[in-house]
């Protein structure tokens, strides 16, 4: 038997090690979840049809954790399709493996396989969201990722009594993969979606949907924090709330200066945080959200409704709208983006890229391929600099770490080959697009500039560009053609909006800028599906860096076999 000193040492050395433990918690925590992709039967709009769903929910379940988290995901495939998710706006330094989207990072998760998505929730809080990034999946495979801020960390806005995801998406009565293979095979473009949804429901201004209404209840007096995510396939949004102003308090997980507005607009893939006061009368309102289209293309501009409900008031009050802008307001859409500004605190820094290493002008354009089985003998392409993306049959990534050749080239252009007038009077000629996966090589810590150009071959339209393993600056915006000796000064570097998917104006330039510190193989595609599906994307290959935290992870061992 050990001695009474001995004894007692002990002891003391026990009790220091579990009063060390009670002060210093480790922050961290591992947060681990199954995902089950399931087909499950959905009704809506008086329609029945089956649907791919995460744990047999649409939307799916709302993953929290907290910053410096690791998020340990579990994906397991019972669906007939092939499978891979994006966790959109996660950064995932040095590791790809975990970014999600098909044949880029990795290949799909097949049917009756499993994959488990492993990253770390490093240097972000807010609001991200994840979704299907294979087919049109992630018209019913998405839901939000809410990231609190450190222990003891407040939020640099009000504390809100309650907060909540407003997930904005669509519906088509029909099996939307079919939809998007009939429009493939005929070379025009899908049937439109059938409502817009707002936690995956229409609301009662549309048939069978009464019983398919969110509604939240508030009490007089307090504060709301609203995440609003647009998970929609192809349609920018309007979003509102009859009789309430919201302050905007975050986007894309980046806190902003805040600024109060009746309306938001939000891309898809974008993710706006909003305070709300319920200070109204007490009653019923509805939140409301509609498509935003400027350019003379059809579109679904049917109204999707929630109700905002004040404790107390009964269901039989009649709620009232919301006046949202009309369908083509540019003159908003532009006057709201440019409010849009970081905080920029000493806690909360815009580090802007001053010097840049690297300019790159990429214009937006559509094109016509020849098709024979098609409508009208032609398919429409869509193309970066003239060049419509192929996706290849491998991942990239793993093309790029295992060094395997003949799957892609690194010569895409830093610019378009063949300028010209690009929003001018419209053309029809596709300036020789090219199909092939060509992808630019960055410089590892190199400052990049990319100004993204709308062009009117065939038609001007706005585009949501998303690049992944990145938050990038806006740091300016115009109608028109982009003038490299005029607009740079008119940037804004002090505080410009820091966000992961940045809407490009109809016929007009969006320059953004980011530091190339994530070594791998990056996508940067526009977000409406549509025209990804035709082309509309790319890859960058940044380099590794010479320090040994600068180097891309190794791959999982359960990585999905191609």
């Amino acid at each position: 038997m050990a001695s009474g000193g001995s004894f007692l040492a002990w002891l003391i050395f026990v009790f220091v090690g579990i009063l060390g433990f009670i002060s210093f918690p480790a922050e961290a925590a591992i947060k681990k979840y199954q995902f089950d992709i399931q087909v499950k039967n959905v009704s809506r709009l008086c329609h029945a049809k089956p649907i791919v769903t995460v744990n047999g929910r649409f939307p799916g379940p709302t993953i929290y954790v907290r910053e410096d988290d690791r998020v340990m995901i579990n994906v397991t495939n019972y669906a007939q399709y092939n499978m891979s998710i994006h966790w959109h706006g996660l950064k995932q330094y040095r590791n790809g493996w975990a970014d999600g989207p098909a044949y880029i990072t990795q290949c799909p998760i097949q049917t009756r396989s499993s994959y488990t998505y492993d990253f770390n929730v490093t240097g972000q809080r807010g609001t991200l969201w994840w979704h299907a990034h294979i087919l049109w999946l992630r018209a019913t495979v998405y839901g939000a990722i809410v990231i609190m801020p450190k222990q003891a960390t407040q939020y640099p806005f009000p504390q809100p009594k309650m907060e909540v995801p407003i997930l904005l998406g669509e519906w088509w009565n029909s099996d939307v993969e079919e939809v998007e293979k009939q429009g493939t095979q005929m070379g025009l473009p899908p049937n439109m979606s059938d409502a817009h949804t707002i936690n995956g429901k229409p609301g009662p201004l549309f048939p069978c949907s009464d019983k398919h209404t969110f509604a939240m209840e508030v009490e007089s007096g307090k504060t709301y924090l609203l995440r609003i995510i647009n998970a929609a396939l192809n349609d920018e949004l309007f979003f509102g709330i009859a009789g309430h102003n919201m302050t905007v308090v975050e986007v894309d997980a980046v806190y902003t200066k805040p600024f109060t507005t009746q309306t938001i607009l939000i891309a898809p893939g974008q993710t706006t945080n909003v305070l709300v006061q319920a200070n109204q009368v007490p009653g019923r309102y509805f939140m409301a959200t509609r498509a935003f289209m400027d350019a003379p293309l059809p579109i679904d501009n049917r109204t999707a409704t929630a109700i905002l409900q004040y404790k107390g008031i009964p269901n039989t009050v009649l709620p009232s709208l919301p006046q949202l802008p009309a369908y083509n307001d540019t003159k908003f859409a532009l006057g709201y983006s440019q409010k849009l500004r970081s905080l920029n605190t000493p806690l909360f820094p815009a580090n802007v890229p001053l010097k840049v290493d690297r300019n790159l002008f990429y214009t937006i354009g559509f094109g016509k391929d020849p098709c024979p089985t098609c409508v009208n003998g032609t398919r429409l392409l869509a193309s970066l600099n003239n060049i419509s993306f192929v996706m290849p049959q491998i991942g990239l990534l793993q093309a790029h770490y295992f060094n395997i050749n003949g799957v892609f080239k690194t010569n895409f252009p830093d610019k378009p080959p063949t300028p010209f007038n690009y929003t001018g009077v419209p053309l029809t000629a596709s300036l020789g697009t090219v199909q092939g996966t060509r992808l630019s090589k960055i410089a590892f810590n190199s400052t990049v500039e990319l100004v993204l150009q709308d062009t009117n071959l065939l038609t001007v339209e706005s585009h949501p560009f998303h690049l992944h393993g990145y938050n990038f600056f806006v740091v300016g915006t115009g109608i028109g053609n982009f003038d490299p000796a005029k607009d740079p000064a008119k940037y804004n570097l002090v505080d410009p909006v820091e966000r992961n998917t940045v809407g490009v104006p109809t016929g007009g330039w969006t320059a953004i800028r980011f530091r190339a510190d994530n070594p791998g193989v990056w996508f940067m595609h526009c977000h409406l599906e549509l025209h990804t599906g035709w082309g509309l994307k790319t890859a960058f290959v940044v380099e590794e860096g010479p320090g040994s935290d600068q180097s891309i992870l190794p791959p999982p061992k359960d990585l999905p076999p191609c």
